[in-house]
């Protein structure tokens, strides 16, 4: 499965940006859509995801209460709306995605993922 990520870009302090992430394939079906990201020198970190069969999504403690996440089940589509961004947000943004029922508890797992999209990077100037 392909995916394709955008709605990154250059936004100052207390900014905003919309991320997306879908399935180049119309016909691909995964369970469950994540996004994760990555800052120069650091892991990569679970920032949200969704489980479409469940209608449930999930954010990480350390973006709650300024990221939201969405999807469009019709078109196997997550979004993250990014408010009130700071510079230590500033990292490539990856969306995965897997055909398995993952637990809430692996979700975080990057490695639980068989599928990832090329990144997008969000710059979050002070």
């Amino acid at each position: 499965v392909q995916l394709q990520a955008s709605g990154g870009g250059l936004v100052q302090t207390g900014g905003s940006l919309r991320l997306s992430c879908a399935p180049s394939s119309r016909t691909s079906s995964p369970t469950t859509m994540a996004w994760f990201r990555q800052a120069p020198g650091k892991e990569r970190e679970y920032v949200a995801a969704t489980r479409f069969s469940f209608g449930s999504v999930y954010l990480a403690e350390s973006v709650k209460g300024r990221f939201t996440v969405s999807r469009d089940n019709a078109k196997k589509t997550l979004y993250l709306q990014m408010n009130s961004l700071e510079p230590e947000d500033t990292a490539v943004y990856y969306c995965a995605s897997t055909r398995s029922a993952l637990i809430v508890s692996n979700l975080h797992n990057s490695g639980a993922y068989e599928s990832w999209g090329q990144g997008t990077q969000v710059t979050v100037s002070s």
